[in-house]
């Protein structure tokens, strides 16, 4: 191909799109409504200004509305991460040295991490974000020898339950110190089978 017949088949090609381009704008739909859209900006060009006045103002209140929707910014929801034991002061204060590790487990729960290195130590980490607030951070562990408690440390644990919250002001009464020989529920006669 020589460079004539290019410059000719583009010349071609430019002609069919000026001719789709002059057919699709002198339709005569297309035709009347940019001659009236053309009227108008011209003979009413000063109108334009209360109406475009009037679309600010419904934006920005609009906009005010939104904004006093929420109180808070960003994400509506965020939800609460809750990692590991939730171990509280009343539990602590039921340990004993000399306790099995079964005794440990029955009262505190499973540890959270049991290293295969130090097999004689239980660690308890909690950590409880809340979605929007301060995060709360704690540990505590327990040592063994053996298969006996021997010596148990960590932060200050809360007396209440996760679910409670600390600022509700209401007093944390612990259960009556006979609660451990809880008496058994008596058995209904109405439900022994019948022979």
């Amino acid at each position: 191909m020589d460079l004539k017949s290019v410059l000719v088949e583009n010349q071609l090609v430019l002609r069919r799109f000026n001719a789709q381009f002059m057919r699709f704008f002198l339709n005569p739909y297309m035709i009347t409504i940019l001659f009236l859209l053309g009227h108008f900006v011209q003979k009413k060009a000063n109108s334009f200004t209360p109406v475009i006045r009037a679309i600010l103002a419904a934006s920005l209140a609009a906009a005010a509305l939104s904004a006093c929707g929420s109180s808070k910014w960003g994400f509506p929801y965020r939800a609460d991460i809750q990692q590991g034991n939730w171990i509280t002061a009343e539990q602590v204060a039921r340990l004993q040295s000399g306790m099995t590790r079964e005794q440990v487990r029955y009262l505190l729960g499973s540890p959270t991490l049991q290293d295969i290195f130090h097999a004689d130590r239980w660690d308890y980490p909690y950590l409880n974000k809340p979605g929007y607030g301060k995060s709360e951070q704690r540990t505590f562990t327990v040592w063994f020898e053996g298969d006996t408690l021997v010596r148990w440390e960590g932060d200050e644990q809360p007396d209440r339950q996760p679910f409670e919250r600390s600022d509700t002001g209401k007093k944390h009464t612990p259960p009556p110190a006979d609660a451990d020989q809880a008496t058994p529920t008596p058995s209904v006669s109405g439900n022994q089978p019948t022979l």
